[in-house]
């Protein structure tokens, strides 16, 4: 909670609008609407696991950025996700050094997204 507290804050001051969700739900109504263009996503979700949702959101919006916050996940899990259409992985952020890279990895994944926009 005190990640996404943090993040959303450390976006908001960048000048982002953001949705914060604990909610599958909430999420998922935003990626249908197309008001959610990049989501970050933990490892675990409700009672989904990142594994589960990934693919789901994406059939949901195949143009979704979903970036990918893990602590640790096997090099399997890995491949399998990037698989699925992930956009970035980072590790948990335990430090500014470590926010900066998501903060950089969200303004790459809106750069991405301005061709399709256009």
């Amino acid at each position: 909670m005190d990640c996404r507290k943090q993040m959303a804050e450390m976006f908001i001051e960048s000048g982002y609008n953001v949705i914060v969700t604990n909610s599958v739900e909430s999420a998922l109504s935003g990626i249908l609407k197309k008001t959610a263009q990049v989501v970050l996503l933990g490892t675990k979700f409700d009672e989904f696991t990142a594994a589960e949702l990934i693919p789901l959101l994406k059939q949901c919006n195949r143009r979704l950025t979903i970036i990918l916050i893990a602590a640790g996940a096997s090099l399997p899990l890995s491949r399998k996700l990037r698989s699925e259409g992930i956009f970035y992985h980072a590790l948990k952020p335990v430090n500014a050094e470590d926010r900066e890279e998501i903060r950089q990895a969200v303004r790459c994944a809106f750069e991405s997204l301005r061709p399709q926009l256009a």
